[in-house]
This record gives C-alpha cells, sequence and structure tokens, in this order.
C-alpha cells in the first residue's frame, strides 16, 4: 500500500479556516450536477405531456401515437455509455474543466432543438437528441471525479464527494416539479427543453470562469491551502499522465466489487428515475402535477440524507473508530440493501395503499444516497491517481444497467396498469441490488492499491518523502 500520512505536529499545523478554495470548487461541481441531472431527468415527465391526447394548451404539440416511450427512456444511455472510460482517460491527460464545459455547452444547444426534433422526425427526433445529450454527459461523472479527487483532502473525501453529488438528487427534484408544473401550464412541455438549455449554456460559461483542474492551477489559493489538500489525497502530481495499470485493474477484486456496486446503483436508480412517473400515471392514477411532485419528494428526502450520512463517514474514518474499508461496507450496506427490501415490499402493494407505496418508494430512493459513502467513493480510495479511469469503467459498465432497466419494463409487457408487471419490475431491481451489495461487502478495501503508483512499493516511500518535501519548500517560499 502506498498511502500518505501526516504526522501529529502536521496535522496540528494544517488550516483551520472554516472557507477556501476548494469550498468554492466544491460547489461549483454541485451546481454543475444539478444542472446536467435537471437536462437528463426533464425527459421522464416531459413525455407523459408530449404523449397526451388532450394538451393544456391548443398550440402545445402532442404526439399520443408514440408506442416507445421506453425506448426514448433508453436511448440517453446509449450515448452514455460510449463516452465514459474516454473521458476518464482525456481528463487525466488534458485535465477535465474544458472538457466539462464544452460537453455542457453542446448538451444544451441539443436541449433547445429536441422540440424542432419532434415535430420533424418525430420520437426518431427526440431519441436521436437523447443519444447525442449522453454522448456529451459521459464526460459528467469522470470529470468531476477527477475534480474531487485533486480538491479534497483525505479527512474531508467522502464528506466532499457526497455533497457534490447530492446535486444528483436535488436535480431531480428540481427537475421533475420545473417539468410537472412548465407541462401543466399554458406554455407546454417545449419550454422545458428551452428552459433547461439556455440554463446550461450559462451555467457553463460560469463554471468556465471560476473552476480549476487542481490546486496547483488556480491563481488565489493559499500555499497553505495547497499543501494541506495536495499533503493529503495521494494523488503525484506530475505533467505527464502516469501510465494506466490495465491489467492490474482487470484483476482487482477490490475494484470489481466497486464495479458491482456502481452496477446495483445505475439499475436501481434508473429503473425508478425513469419509470416513477409512468407509476405514478398508470398504477395510481395521479395527474401531471401531482405526479411530479410525488415523483420528486423521494429524492428531496435523498438531498437531506446525502447530508447525514457523509459527516457520519467521515467522522468514522477520521476519528479512526472504523477502517475506510469497514465504512465503506456499512454504507453501501444501508444503500444496497434497505433498497432491496424496500423495492420487494413494492411489489405487493395496489392502487387502494397509495400511502405506502410511496413511503417505499421514499424509503428505497433515498437510502440509496448511502451508497454515496460507500461503492461510489470508492473508486477514489483504490487509486486516486486513475481515479478518472476506474470512474469511466465502473460509470460506462453502470449504464448497461441503466439502459436495460426502462428497456426491461418494455420487454416485460406493455400494459402499465398490470400489477404483475410492477411486481416484476421492482423485484428484479431488489435482486440486483442485494446480489451486488452483498459481493461488495465480501471483496471491497478502503486502501490504496499497489497498482496506484506505476513505481513499485519499495520506491513508494521515497516518492512521498519526495513530494513531502517539494510541498514543504512550496510553503516555506
Amino acid at each position: 500500500m502506498c498511502e500518505i500520512t501526516m504526522s501529529p505536529e502536521e496535522e496540528e499545523s494544517q488550516p483551520k479556516c472554516k472557507l477556501g478554495v476548494r469550498h468554492i470548487q466544491f460547489v461549483l461541481l454541485f451546481l454543475t450536477l444539478i444542472m446536467n441531472y435537471g437536462q437528463r431527468t426533464s425527459i421522464s415527465v416531459a413525455i407523459i405531456a408530449m404523449t397526451e391526447k388532450t394538451p393544456p394548451g391548443p398550440d402545445i404539440p402532442t404526439y399520443p401515437q408514440w408506442k416507445d416511450t421506453d425506448t426514448i427512456l433508453s436511448s440517453f444511455f446509449w450515448g452514455y455509455i460510449v463516452t465514459q472510460v474516454g473521458a476518464g482517460q482525456l481528463g487525466e491527460r488534458f485535465g477535465p474543466k474544458w472538457f466539462l464545459v464544452g460537453t455542457m455547452v453542446l448538451g444544451s444547444i441539443v436541449m433547445c432543438l429536441t422540440t424542432v426534433m419532434a415535430q420533424g422526425w418525430g420520437s426518431a427526433g427526440v431519441i436521436t437528441c437523447q443519444i447525442i445529450q449522453g454522448l456529451n454527459q459521459g464526460f459528467l461523472c469522470p470529470c468531476v471525479h477527477i475534480l474531487v479527487s485533486q480538491w479534497a483532502p483525505l479527512n474531508e473525501r467522502t464528506r466532499f464527494s457526497t455533497i457534490v453529488y447530492s446535486g444528483q438528487s436535488l436535480g431531480i427534484v428540481i427537475s421533475m416539479l420545473s417539468t410537472g408544473a412548465i407541462s401543466g401550464s399554458k406554455l407546454g412541455w417545449p419550454y422545458v427543453f428551452y428552459f433547461y438549455g439556455a440554463g446550461g449554456i450559462v451555467w457553463a460559461i460560469i463554471f468556465g470562469m471560476f473552476a480549476a483542474n487542481s490546486p496547483a492551477d488556480h491563481k488565489s489559493i493559499s500555499a497553505e491551502e495547497r499543501r494541506y489538500i495536495e499533503s493529503t489525497n495521494s494523488v503525484i502530481q506530475t505533467k505527464t499522465k502516469i501510465p494506466t495499470p490495465w491489467l492490474s485493474i482487470a484483476t482487482s477484486l477490490p475494484f470489481w466489487a466497486a464495479l458491482a456496486a456502481s452496477c446495483a446503483e445505475n439499475w436501481g436508480s434508473y429503473t425508478l428515475i425513469t419509470e416513477i412517473p409512468s407509476f405514478m400515471d398508470s398504477v395510481m392514477n395521479y395527474d401531471i402535477n401531482s405526479n411530479s411532485q410525488l415523483s420528486a419528494l423521494p429524492y428531496m428526502v435523498t438531498f437531506f440524507v446525502n447530508f447525514v450520512s457523509s459527516p457520519i463517514s467521515d467522522k468514522l474514518i477520521s476519528s479512526k473508530t472504523l477502517s475506510i474499508g469497514t465504512t465503506r461496507k456499512i454504507f453501501n450496506s444501508l444503500g444496497t440493501l434497505v433498497p432491496g427490501c424496500a423495492l420487494f415490499a413494492l411489489g405487493f402493494i395496489d392502487s387502494t395503499q397509495k400511502g405506502v407505496a410511496v413511503g417505499l418508494l421514499v424509503v428505497s430512493v433515498a437510502m440509496s444516497a448511502c451508497a454515496d459513502a460507500g461503492g461510489f467513493v470508492n473508486t477514489i480510495d483504490l487509486a486516486p491517481n486513475h481515479v478518472g479511469t476506474l470512474l469511466g469503467i465502473t460509470n460506462g459498465t453502470g449504464q448497461i444497467f441503466s439502459i436495460l432497466a426502462p428497456l426491461t419494463v418494455g420487454f416485460l409487457g406493455s400494459d402499465k396498469t398490470d400489477l404483475m408487471l410492477w411486481r416484476k419490475v421492482f423485484w428484479i431491481a431488489a435482486g440486483i441490488y442485494v446480489f451486488c451489495g452483498l459481493f461488495f461487502n465480501t471483496f471491497a478495501s478502503g486502501e490504496v492499491q499497489k497498482w496506484n503508483d506505476v513505481k513499485s512499493t519499495d520506491k513508494c516511500e521515497t516518492e512521498i518523502e519526495e513530494k513531502s518535501n517539494e510541498n514543504l519548500k512550496f510553503l516555506g517560499e
């Protein structure tokens, strides 16, 4: 294991400021995820308005003849899966900032064109837009993960990673509420895409102005804060890309455990993100405004769960109450086994038990947030120098499950009012949650893997010492 630790004297000398440049970077990333997840989720509610027979206004186009709505909902992930690993490699080599800015601009332009494509090409036009958006957003998580690994000190890693990624759930909440309200108004569903398209372009400009690839690239960071970050996050600062140890990654059981956690999270979460509105509409018989509000409720609770779970996780690690690996396993269990049980119970619910159904959906979605402090952040624990590539692999592979989840609903049956259809959907998701959760608990690790550094382990201490001396010299200057 090659890991940087601080002496008590060094820990005592760390900056005590409550607000630093790193916090601004995390806020920027948090808001980036809100915008991107708002863009990708809006279609889940908008598709109901797009296929209504009676729109709220005479000038609002609708397409009730479309029968491929499940294909539309899955098509985003056809593009999303393609760019994951390449995005991680490019982000590690050239820095992730401008890839995030460029792909956000392109995706936002396509968002604005969705209405025109729907009118001209029908459902095929919407599918095309969704695929292009997926290609662009494939850069999102690998690049964000690289930035988190660069900016997060060890004892703040879980907290900031979880807070940043809580932007996903808040973005879903805002998207579902705003999409339902706009779609149900006289403006109609086209303005959902205009709103998020224009908002994405504006945000890309703001992000480009204030974000930085690393502490070393930021012009106004203090020497004290820079050393505090760089001396604990295990990222070797180098001008050249460290070669990727592909064979070591492929044969690493801890990495496979993190991959299994990603697969469970993607199947479960995207089954619910894409299908909760349809379940609320077809089985629970809610109108579109009530539908969007109740569909957003689980993600609103998820947002608050993130702010509870991450400080607890960091405290357990920093106080040495539990090891990093044990902490990751506990929170991953909460994020997989509990949702699995809730979804299994949901398979027995019918339209006369609306309150119970909503409660189980809230438990399933909200508790899955605990996995952010478990399997999701674990790739940074294993190899900070290769985190973009690792997340590209885990997230890219996980997107296969994101594609299959909504397609499986269509494969199991076309009658969305059939309770047996939804029982199968929920039970399949529950089984995947439980199996992958147990696999992670068996094989996961919280230690930095020896293949994080291309040098042999007997040179590890020398490299750490050199890095520490460089930081001390920088601080002295």
